[in-house]
């Protein structure tokens, strides 16, 4: 577990992190117990929610192949968390070496890891950025260095829009990176979805008050947030059963936490 001795310069560790609970609850150590006192909250009140983090990380494990596969060569993950096992740049990386990958967040914990694993790696950078501020993020001249915007460019959202609220514009997010990347480009989302049912109500109950934001959204809400964008087969699909890999039974039935979580894939007309 993180040191709750260590003072890290803007970490204030009386108050939980999106990515550090993401963190603890995928199992890592990168986290303070603040973190885990809210990741317990899931863990105990909300038996299973845990899932959720899973099949998210699993699926968007599984969009960056599939991105990489069609020959997209430029990732910008926006709101990346902290580093674990199969992160962008190793999935890309092991499908093209020379794939180039921009993580963002705006965790001073998170960047700190991650400038540390990517030191030696000279087509990663990490920067901080906000999710609410895309044209710095383009803007960044670490993004300038290693993305070409003329060329097709993968938009990872993974776990994140579902923190903006409503009043916070997600859709213009989502338009601005639209109107960003040219023809050929693919955008991955994974978002909280609104399936029915007491469990959404309250995780996001649970997310609004402890960390002051989270907004669960119906599919069709979603899909509003990809306007203008080609959905990619299945389309906007639990995640667990978006594009399954070897192993998957076909036949077991998702759990009411497994409904929670969507994910899709797009490309760029």
């Amino acid at each position: 577990m993180a040191d709750e001795g260590v003072v890290i310069p803007g970490v204030d560790a009386s108050k939980p992190s999106i990515a550090r609970v993401y963190d603890y609850l995928l199992g890592g150590k990168d986290n303070f117990a603040v973190d885990r006192e809210l990741g317990d909250v899931f863990r105990t009140q909300l038996p299973g929610a845990s899932v959720i983090a899973h099949d998210n990380r699993r699926a968007m494990v599984r969009a960056v192949a599939e991105i990489a596969a069609a020959g997209v060569r430029q990732f910008i993950d926006i709101g990346s968390g902290l580093p674990t096992a199969d992160n962008v740049h190793q999935v890309a990386q092991r499908h093209a070496p020379e794939a180039r990958v921009v993580y963002v967040d705006n965790d001073p914990v998170v960047l700190a890891h991650g400038r540390a694993l990517l030191e030696e790696n000279d087509r990663t950078t990490v920067i901080r950025g906000d999710l609410r501020d895309p044209a710095t993020i383009r803007d960044h001249e670490a993004t300038r260095r290693l993305i070409d915007f003329d060329q097709p460019v993968a938009v990872i959202l993974s776990a994140i829009l579902h923190h903006l609220n409503d009043d916070e514009d997600p859709a213009a997010v989502m338009r601005f990176w639209r109107e960003a990347v040219p023809s050929g480009s693919h955008v991955f989302v994974s978002h909280f979805r609104r399936a029915g049912g007491p469990e959404a109500d309250r995780l996001e109950d649970i997310l609004q008050r402890s960390l002051g934001r989270g907004r669960w959204r119906t599919d069709e809400e979603i899909g509003a947030l990809m306007t203008g964008l080609t959905l990619l087969p299945p389309g906007i699909t639990p995640a667990a059963l978006w594009r399954p890999g070897p192993g998957h039974d076909p036949e077991a039935e998702l759990t009411v936490w497994q409904q929670l979580i969507a994910a899709a894939l797009a490309v760029k007309p």
